[in-house]
């Protein structure tokens, strides 16, 4: 069972991993949904963790529908973190149409081959889960998760579907399903139940008093590991 935790800066790294989260998904301006570190975030981090860190490769919160201008801005954003060590991001793409953009994801896995990549929370903006996952099964080989909330606000209200998504990946043997969005230690095990996914994907539920400005709170990392482990 691995336990994905959100960190903005290097101080987070370091305390995730002494609470003992398994991986982490490197992230600024939350209240944006998540973009790219800065560079010197990046550097820091990559030069201190020891747990596999998933880099937000996002250029705004505007939608995650990108063009030409927004590709050569995440193509160099790539190539920082490639240059720095990095081979894990977290991306997402899709059209207008609520597809999954086959187009730019190819381009992103033709330009680092080797990186292991995060589909991100674009999925739940598609207009068909059940399809854009059988897209994505087609690049299993470089999209090995899914970070979902089924398809609704919070993984609470997207139970339903991502249980699933989650016998979907079983049967296809394509991306594992990552739920996110309103996990918490308080609801952790009810939710394993009722999805029971591999791995799962925690944000403000661990932080102290729920608020990202603030530390990692050792109980409720301490709670959360214990129903999952």
């Amino acid at each position: 069972m691995i336990i994905e935790v959100i960190a903005e800066q290097a101080a987070d790294i370091l305390e995730a991993e002494k609470m003992g989260a398994d991986r982490i998904e490197l992230v600024s301006a939350m209240k944006e949904g998540g973009l790219t570190p800065s560079y010197g975030t990046l550097k820091t981090v990559l030069e201190q963790a020891t747990i596999p860190v998933q880099i937000m490769v996002r250029p705004h919160g505007y939608s995650f529908t990108y063009d030409e201008t927004d590709w050569l801005t995440m193509k160099e954003d790539i190539s920082v973190i490639k240059q720095l060590g990095g081979n894990r991001i977290v991306f997402g793409c899709i059209t207008p149409e609520g597809k999954i953009d086959e187009e730019l994801l190819t381009k992103v896995i033709e330009h680092v081959p080797d990186f292991d990549i995060s589909f991100h929370r674009a999925f739940d903006e598609v207009s068909s889960q059940t399809e854009a996952y059988k897209v994505l099964c087609k690049y299993k080989k470089h999209v090995k998760r899914i970070l979902t909330s089924g398809g609704k606000p919070t993984a609470s209200e997207g139970a339903n579907n991502l249980r699933k998504l989650v016998e979907l990946s079983k049967e296809m043997d394509g991306p594992d399903i990552l739920p996110g969005s309103g996990v918490t230690p308080e609801n952790i095990a009810t939710l394993h139940e009722q999805i029971g996914a591999n791995q799962y994907h925690i944000g403000s539920g661990v932080r102290m008093e729920k608020d990202f400005s603030q530390g990692f709170d050792q109980e409720k990392m301490n709670q959360t590991i214990q129903v999952l482990k």
